[in-house]
């Protein structure tokens, strides 16, 4: 185990070191080969949150296959969006740092570590892409889990109606997650967008953030709990199949 970590470490930084710009167009394979290394990272996050501990090694060590293959092809070959950016360089040793952080804290039961060591490569991708403007829905999807977030605190059996703003600050949360899913809808490629799975997760949101205006109308706390377990579930699907 640690001659594979100590060799990780030494290619990643050999080929970080080498870094020079591509030509145009290594945008697109850049991200198809980002988003081939986040299908396994996201699904191995999933099993950990289950507690899957079988499962989640497997699409760890995909993702690590896949995460070498882009270091490969990447590490010294800087897209021209990513120029003058630190995160870039940084970003191989970094990931390599993580997936091995939750390999052994998969291996040592601490499955809550491990989620969270796969859940900072997630973050790493996003404020990569984030600083260099690119726009992908893997990240348009994360936003979107943060807006849910900051709707789900309204998930509370003693909410206090009688407070002036609840009311408003419940609509304005809702219709901010409600922007984010039509943003997702919208920077979907084609094939995502009418795929059964996407349709059945983005308009069920929508189908649920529909009953929010009569929750609080008539202030009732058990449908906005139930509305928002729904919504919950449907943001945890989002971020499950394409964040």
């Amino acid at each position: 185990m640690f001659f594979r970590i100590a060799h990780a470490a030494c290619l990643a930084l050999a080929l970080a070191a080498g870094t020079a710009a591509a030509e145009p167009g290594d945008l697109a394979e850049f991200n198809d080969a980002m988003e081939s290394a986040s299908s396994f990272n996201r699904v191995a996050i999933g099993y950990l949150r289950t507690g899957n501990a079988d499962l989640a090694s497997i699409e760890i060590d995909q993702m690590r296959v896949a995460w070498g293959k882009l270091t490969a092809r990447f590490a010294g070959h800087r897209p021209a969006a990513f120029d003058g950016l630190t995160l870039y360089s940084n970003l191989w040793t970094r990931v390599s740092a993580h997936l091995v952080a939750a390999d052994i804290m998969l291996k040592s039961g601490r499955f809550d570590a491990a989620r969270q060591s796969l859940d900072a490569i997630r973050g790493d991708f996003y404020d990569l892409r984030k600083a260099a403007g690119v726009a992908v829905l893997a990240d348009c999807v994360r936003d979107a889990n943060a807006a849910m977030d900051a709707l789900m605190v309204y998930n509370d059996r003693a909410l206090d109606w009688a407070k002036a703003d609840t009311s408003d600050a419940i609509a304005s949360k809702a219709s901010s997650y409600g922007a984010a899913l039509a943003r997702c809808d919208g920077m979907a490629s084609e094939p995502v967008r009418n795929s059964p799975e996407f349709r059945r997760l983005v308009d069920g949101a929508k189908a649920s953030l529909a009953f929010i205006p009569k929750a609080i109308a008539t202030h009732d706390t058990d449908l906005l709990h139930r509305v928002l377990i729904e919504l919950r579930s449907f943001d945890n699907l989002l971020a499950f199949r394409f964040g």
